[in-house]
């Protein structure tokens, strides 16, 4: 929470809901006819029959819009909800934050009536992302340590099928990978206070990366280097949808 306290200020508008990553969750969902949103921040993706938000950030649950589903100020791990409250519980970006996984896990399972869906990533394939790879291998490396392998997490689920999410190159949600082919942005503070890894991490690992990224672009570089990606409408980054059915 002490995370989402200091980086939730501008949320909302930084990490706008991305309308070709929606789909592909609301998709994921199915038939459900209630749904509960985990780890639910500003409200993102949050489909029309969620009813109840679960989110222990003041701040995030502050920026909720007007009309979205109740807000329950709780954690992952303790939600005061009855056994099968919902026909669908997701959690969508949020399982690497939680401080006891396999207590969190449990409690989807034990309040889901049908299903779970979970956005997440696959830290193998995240960390060959050129931003992390060329020019924050340190941070990176301490990201890893809250990272959630897939198949533990499939384990704690009792199984799921998995589905690769790829990244528009134009995607309106600011995540760590969104701007893959905008490589300027991530020089931008404001797009950075966006981005869960660079708030727990110190400048003085951060900066010098960013200076190496700041100078490849300005002598060109980068778009040598990468000169692959500038054609592609999407990219494959390490996201990935579990959906369980129960």
């Amino acid at each position: 929470m002490a995370t989402y306290n200091r980086i939730g200020a501008t949320y909302a508008h930084t990490r706008r809901p991305d309308p070709r990553i929606a789909a592909r969750i609301h998709q994921a969902l199915g038939d459900a006819t209630t749904v509960i949103n985990v780890g639910a921040g500003t409200g993102s993706y949050e489909p029309s029959e969620t009813v109840w938000a679960v989110e222990p950030s003041t701040v995030m649950i502050a920026q909720r819009p007007a009309g979205s589903a109740p807000a329950l100020q709780a954690s992952a791990e303790a939600i005061p909800l009855a056994d099968g409250s919902a026909d669908a519980m997701m959690a969508l970006l949020t399982v690497h934050h939680w401080a006891d996984l396999e207590a969190g896990i449990a409690e989807l399972r034990r309040i889901a009536r049908h299903r779970i869906v979970i956005l997440t990533f696959d830290p193998a394939v995240n960390r060959r992302f050129w931003l992390l790879d060329e020019y924050l291998p340190e941070a990176a490396a301490i990201g890893d340590t809250r990272a959630v392998a897939l198949d533990r997490l499939v384990t704690l689920l009792g199984g799921a099928r998995i589905e690769t999410v790829p990244v528009p190159h134009d995607c309106t949600d600011g995540f760590l990978a969104a701007f893959w082919r905008r490589p300027q942005a991530y020089l931008d503070p404001h797009v950075r206070a966006g981005i869960s890894l660079f708030a727990r991490i110190s400048d003085d690992v951060i900066q010098p990366g960013l200076a190496r990224l700041n100078d490849d672009l300005a002598a060109g570089r980068w778009h040598h280097r990468h000169a692959e990606l500038l054609h592609l409408e999407t990219l494959d980054t390490g996201y990935r949808l579990l959906i369980t059915d129960l």
